[in-house]
């Protein structure tokens, strides 16, 4: 899988364009910011987004969703539980252990509530990627004291969901840079404190 990376905005957020071949389908994953910049791209590599993914519902990473909505007609997909609440409409509703194809791989939808109630993760497994939002980055993890946050909920899906990924595994945030598994497991404080069963700092 290739994968086209955009930080845009005052937060640095990261959004994704996921592809196999120029020509083929493509899924835009967390367009927050700066239409343009998805636009041009696909157009240049001839790329027909299939839908667009969104990992939660802050407006960081869904502000550039409906205006690429329009101009490639595609759906937006976002979990149930960050749906219910989002002031705009999802067109899909995901779950967990959905499955999303894109040409020959399969993006699994991994349920991680605790930054939002609906947070997910993307995990690619024949291509070794996965797409973690904000609720895993390269030294830390996401907060959880924005409405909706819930630090039981990011206890649970770091040691029972995210810890079970392969030290090989890439992960790709919603901000800040990516790293493997086994960076993580090495770097970040947070994660190993929450998956040797302590609780982590909640002073942000």
């Amino acid at each position: 899988m290739k994968v086209k990376e955009f930080q845009c905005g005052s937060l640095l957020e990261n959004g994704y364009v996921a592809w196999q071949r120029d020509g083929g389908s493509c899924l835009l994953i967390d367009p927050g910011y700066r239409p343009p910049l998805y636009i041009d791209f696909v157009r240049e590599h001839q790329l027909a987004p299939a839908a667009i993914i969104l990992t939660h519902l802050h407006e960081d990473h869904t502000g550039a969703s409906a205006r690429l909505a329009d101009v490639f007609s595609c759906p937006r997909a976002m979990h149930e539980r960050d749906a219910a609440c989002w002031r705009e409409k999802a067109d899909i509703l995901l779950k967990d252990g959905d499955l999303i194809p894109l040409e020959g791989e399969t993006l699994r939808v991994l349920a991680t509530p605790g930054h939002t109630p609906g947070s997910i993760c993307l995990l690619a497994e024949k291509s070794r990627i996965c797409f973690s939002g904000d609720t895993l980055f390269d030294t830390d993890l996401g907060r959880t004291d924005l409405e909706g946050g819930s630090e039981e909920e990011m206890e649970h899906s770091i040691r029972t969901v995210l810890n079970r990924l392969e030290n090989d595994i890439y992960i790709y945030p919603g901000h800040e840079g990516g790293c493997t598994m086994k960076q993580v497991r090495a770097q970040n404080e947070e994660f190993k404190a929450l998956t040797a069963g302590r609780r982590r700092s909640t002073e942000w």
